[in-house]
């Protein structure tokens, strides 16, 4: 007979999920995951990873259409969309296949099913996991970690069809590429989409309600990325509405709004990329104490519930919504239920954000705005791509870093870039602000040479003065 008696028992395999399964483990307690569909998740299987291996391909388009520049020459350029998409779906199944093997290597039960709260048993709780809409058994454990993480949101008006109006799940597996695509919404999902479709060759048009793309980050790098995606070719509304969107014979009709003046745009696809709402839905939240606001679970800043032995941490909860984050507060939350000593909790200003479109966008801490809300006198240091020989060898001498500081203090409170691969530099930044380092320690480390890590250096030179090659 199945053991169905745990300590820890998480509801939910993604990133967040799997990984807190496997600390729990590391740490001698007896461990198991309930996963309905895919080990990884939304992130590893419709997510982070194969959109990623679709931007990969487009990036390849995009420098064979730019050879010349290289030195090189070629004709006839095409791509199989079909082997495309395969690849993308390839690396996730092998990445999930992964997942497996961790949690079988470290001795993590996987149990296959929908988990649900069903009150307790003396100390322990309970959960009933069902199957295909059967009875899949009943386990317990003294602790039950909620990961179910989130799907994208829809609006009324603008619901999906799954053929020409789709959310990140359709778009990641096209059968066709659209001549034309409409993205609505402009944070990092929809501005990836739009990135890899205009680099596949689709005329695109992003529509944005707020009055700048990419509204999370900081409003410099907000105004370069527009600058970029439009001298690229796309098409980008900001301060826009759309009044109607429906599903035509052909593809779908938009009605949108720009500055008071209404248009109709005629496409093939829509994307919806306007956010996500927690799965908070048949996971047996009723008459128990947690709290639910706008769809995500309300925890302390140890994952904690308002139910005893339930916690919840991911996507499930609050911003930023990103699998690193997950995965951090899966290992912060069973370390606190294991007694380990010295942890702090999470700091959501360090968890750094990247967007992989082209050119790429990355940030950790305050932007600029939001240090001079909290009161910060601030010194502010900048430096472009155009001044770095890495950057000019690369072919890529568009993009900008920008380093904040307190005046004061010389607290680093933030860093902000735009540009080739900064995506693998932000983390450098993100080493530094954990360390509390101030601009002494940055301006003291020896950045190596050619490489594109240099303008972290010059970035943080500048905002005292010092600024070596611009």
């Amino acid at each position: 007979m199945a053991d169905t008696q745990f300590d820890v028992i998480v509801v939910g395999g993604g990133p967040g999920g799997y990984v807190a399964a496997i600390r729990a483990a590391q740490l001698g307690m007896k461990a198991a995951v309930v996963e309905r569909e895919h080990l990884g998740g939304i992130c590893l299987n419709w997510g982070c990873i194969p959109t990623k291996a679709l931007l990969r391909s487009s990036e390849v388009g995009h420098i064979l259409h730019n050879l010349d520049a290289y030195g090189f020459s070629a004709k006839d350029i095409s791509f199989d969309l079909k082997k495309v998409v395969k690849r993308s779906r390839d690396v996730a199944k092998q990445l999930s296949s992964g997942v497996g093997h961790l949690l079988k290597k470290n001795k993590v039960t996987v149990i296959d099913g929908q988990g649900k709260l069903a009150g307790t048993d003396g100390k322990l709780r309970k959960l009933e996991v069902t199957k295909d809409g059967k009875s899949a058994g009943t386990y317990t454990a003294k602790h039950v970690i909620l990961a179910t993480g989130a799907r994208a949101r829809t609006l009324p008006g603008m619901e999906p069809n799954g053929k020409t109006i789709v959310t990140y799940k359709e778009a990641m597996v096209p059968e066709t590429m659209p001549k034309k695509l409409l993205v609505i919404g402009s944070g990092a999902i929809g501005m990836e989409f739009a990135s890899f479709h205009h680099d596949m060759g689709a005329e695109v048009t992003v529509v944005e309600v707020v009055d700048r793309i990419l509204p999370a980050e900081d409003a410099e790098i907000s105004a370069f990325a527009l600058k970029q995606f439009t001298k690229q070719g796309m098409k980008i509304h900001t301060g826009a509405k759309v009044h109607k969107l429906e599903a035509t014979a052909k593809g779908a009709k938009a009605e949108i709004e720009v500055k008071g003046k209404k248009e109709t745009l005629e496409v093939d696809r829509v994307i919806l990329a306007v956010g996500i709402v927690g799965n908070v839905e048949d996971i047996g939240l009723d008459g128990t104490k947690v709290k639910v606001e706008k769809t995500h679970v309300v925890t302390n800043e140890w994952m904690e519930t308002g139910e005893p032995g339930v916690y919840a941490i991911g996507d499930l909860t609050g911003p930023p919504w990103l699998a690193h984050k997950a995965s951090h507060e899966g290992v912060l939350c069973v370390e606190k239920i294991a007694g380990v000593k010295g942890l702090h909790p999470l700091n959501t200003n360090l968890v750094p954000g990247c967007t992989y479109c082209r050119p790429q966008i990355a940030s950790v801490g305050m932007t600029e705005a939001q240090a001079k809300e909290k009161g910060h006198e601030l010194k502010v240091g900048k430096f472009p791509f155009i001044g770095n020989g890495k950057a000019i060898a690369l072919g890529e001498p568009e993009g900008m870093v920008k380093t904040i500081f307190d005046a004061k203090t010389g607290e680093f409170l933030g860093a902000h870039m735009i540009g080739a691969e900064v995506t693998e530099l932000i983390q450098g930044y993100g080493v530094a602000m954990t360390l509390e380092t101030t601009e002494a320690e940055l301006m003291h480390t020896i950045f190596p040479h050619p490489t594109l890590s240099e303008m972290m250096h010059e970035s943080v030179l500048d905002a005292y003065g010092r600024a070596i090659h611009f």
